[in-house]
């Protein structure tokens, strides 16, 4: 099967940048979301990334344009009827993406492939919600999608070889490096990341250091980019304790997979983060 076509659900941080990564690889795409405003931001966050990439030399002027060009934006499921893949990148919620799988299971044509951005929910589950389980697959980016080059490929357990082999091929076509994983909670990535971080927030919350400590630690000792507390900060601390839940859930309530009862009380409060202007740190105006 030759993907021509791509479908984005999700013009968020993760939907506008694996729509920027499609349409640069020479594939028309197809941006949906469920209101222009989110529309007009993620078309806003790819002029401004495709941008950069102009004025560092990365791309030419007509790469840039033909990218752009290759962009289309609609606020109906229906215009990906034509789509020969169709990546989710909505919400880290099971329920919203059985909603919205169960749709275009629907609606997509019957050889379309339906992929998951998801970072933690179990692609089997996911693909059941389909009615296509054999042409469904976890596609998972890593942020900020432009400049990362991973790509975790993850085939439930009736997805079939042929799938595989053409997700595969798009990632590389997108210049990414696709690494396959095993359909368990967290896959790998977050199965490591994720209880880190739930470990550097449970040693703030006791008073072990500080969080510029914490985080300083782990970037001048571990040669981390980020410490673990502006990395939660970055990733969203509402993305965060829904992993943190999957995880705890999908290991049988094992202990150490446990939410910080800390970060559960920043959500609750609403300090999600860069995307709330407050997390762990203070990122209004531009402050850290």
């Amino acid at each position: 099967m030759e993907v021509k076509r791509i479908g984005v659900v999700g013009a968020g941080q993760m939907g506008s940048g694996i729509a920027q990564v499609a349409a640069s690889a020479g594939y028309e795409v197809v941006l949906v979301d469920v209101a222009e405003s989110f529309l007009e931001r993620g078309l806003a966050a790819i002029r401004r990334s495709l941008g950069k990439f102009l004025e560092k030399g990365k791309i030419t002027q007509e790469a840039h344009d033909e990218a752009l060009g290759r962009i289309r934006t609609s606020l109906s499921l229906e215009d990906l009827k034509d789509a020969d893949l169709i990546v989710e990148a909505i919400v880290e919620d099971e329920g919203e993406k059985r909603r919205l799988f169960e749709r275009l299971g629907a609606l997509a044509k019957p050889e379309a492939i339906l992929a998951s951005n998801t970072s933690s929910i179990p692609i089997t589950a996911l693909a059941r919600y389909s009615g296509r389980p054999e042409r469904f697959i976890g596609m998972h980016f890593f942020n900020p999608v432009p400049l990362m080059q991973l790509v975790e490929v993850i085939r439930g357990e009736l997805t079939s070889e042929a799938t595989r082999d053409v997700v595969v091929e798009v990632a590389r076509r997108m210049g990414k490096t696709p690494l396959e994983v095993q359909d368990y909670p967290g896959f790998i990535s977050n199965r490591l990341l994720m209880p880190m971080i739930n470990e550097a927030i449970e040693a703030l919350r006791e008073g072990v250091a500080t969080k510029e400590a914490i985080d300083g630690i782990m970037r001048l000792g571990m040669n981390h980019p980020m410490g673990p507390l502006e990395l939660a900060d970055f990733i969203g601390l509402d993305t965060c304790l829904a992993i943190m839940e999957v995880l705890h859930a999908g290991m049988g309530g094992d202990s150490k997979y446990r939410p910080c009862p800390l970060l559960r009380k920043y959500v609750e409060a609403g300090w999600l983060g860069r995307k709330s202007g407050r997390g762990f740190y203070d990122h209004r105006g531009g402050a850290k």
